[in-house]
Formats: C-alpha cells, structure tokens, sequence
C-alpha cells in the first residue's frame, strides 16, 4: 500500500510542469500600447497588467504596488 502511494505522489509531482513564458513578450506588450510606458506610473502599470496579464483591478494594483509604482 506505501509503495503504490509513493509511486502515485511520484507520478504526480513529475506531471506538474511550470508554465512557459514567452520571453520578452510580456515587457513589450506595454511598450506596444504606451508610447511612453512608465511603470511606476498606477495607472499606466495596472492598464497594462490588465491588458497584458489579463488581471483584474485588485491583482494588478497589488503587482504594481509591490513593483514601485505610486
């Protein structure tokens, strides 16, 4: 019964796979909608979390409050 249990924990803890990131994709996505992006600007850093991220109000005000942004 503890070897099928270690090998069902082990089975599923090698099929969890971090998620891809494109790379560079997310830092232009702002670019590509501000002419003048500024990150520690709230509103233009929460517009483009929404926007780029798909987050919602609440998350991206806490990213951009957590990345400097006043």
């Amino acid at each position: 019964m503890r070897l099928s249990a270690i090998i069902f924990l082990a089975l599923m803890t090698a099929a969890c796979e971090p998620e891809q990131d494109i790379t560079g994709s997310t830092a232009a996505c702002p670019v590509r909608n501000y002419s003048s992006y500024n990150a520690r600007d709230m509103t233009q850093c929460v517009n483009a979390c929404k926007v780029c991220d798909h987050g919602t109000t609440v998350t991206c005000t806490t990213s951009c409050t957590l990345k400097g942004a006043r």
